[in-house]
């Protein structure tokens, strides 16, 4: 955001501190010794002065990775956005979660690495469901979340928790055996293999992994937006 004549506050999210906010100082002047460093999506070095406020001031930054493939695509940049947004409402205090740090950094290496229309949904998709379970958050997949039959499973309740059976549908809403299989998959699977599925399973799965941060969070998550097919 900009701040004052020339300062900008910045929100960075750290493997130790959590998110933190900061004020780099004259960083909207042509000849700020940062340049364009601080800038959306760039993997940083930072030294920060602790003082008597709550913000943090950026006295010096280096760059680890500045990504700067993902920012030549609009989808690319639109999905790294929606990432580092969702993590912002999941992950909004100054708690340490190092995988946090470590999957948003491998979701942002992954745009970078292939920026052109390849960001696809499912990915997107996978990288929130890991979010989830970083938060605690697990949807319950190998049994109806509301009174664990193992048979049957045939709807999704972000209420309850997971799949639930026929006789506790109530409440939920329809799941294809290929929405549970992709969800089950993208969970097992490392982020750069998340598994393809129907754009009708997709969906379904948007629907549980944004009714389980609603109902279990208090985090309403945006659309992931344009999908590729």
């Amino acid at each position: 955001m900009r701040y004052g004549e020339a300062d900008r506050i910045l929100h960075l999210y750290t493997p130790h501190r959590g998110r933190v906010s900061a004020i780099a100082k004259g960083v909207r002047k042509a000849k700020s010794r940062f340049g364009g460093r601080l800038e959306p999506f760039f993997r940083l070095e930072a030294v920060l002065y602790e003082g008597r406020s709550d913000l943090l001031t950026v006295t010096t930054v280096s760059t680890v990775a500045a990504h700067p493939r993902l920012r030549e695509h609009a989808l690319a940049l639109d999905s790294a956005a929606r990432s580092c947004d969702a993590v912002g409402r999941l992950f909004a205090t100054d708690d340490p979660h190092p995988e946090v740090y470590n999957l948003l950094a491998n979701e942002l290496a992954l745009l970078d690495g292939d920026p052109t229309g390849q960001a696809t949904a499912q990915n997107a998709l996978a990288f929130r469901l890991k979010l989830l379970v970083a938060a605690g958050l697990a949807p319950q997949l190998s049994a109806c979340a509301s009174c664990g039959e193992q048979d049957h499973l045939v709807g999704f309740s972000g209420a309850a928790g997971g799949v639930v059976c026929t006789a506790c549908e109530a409440g939920s809403f329809a799941m294809d055996q290929d929405t549970h299989d992709f969800l089950v998959a993208a969970l097992g699977r490392p982020l750069a293999e998340a598994p393809a599925a129907p754009a009708r399973a997709l969906a379904q799965a948007e629907r549980a992994v944004r009714e389980m941060a609603e109902h279990h969070a208090a985090v309403r998550l945006g659309a992931i937006g344009s999908r590729a097919s």
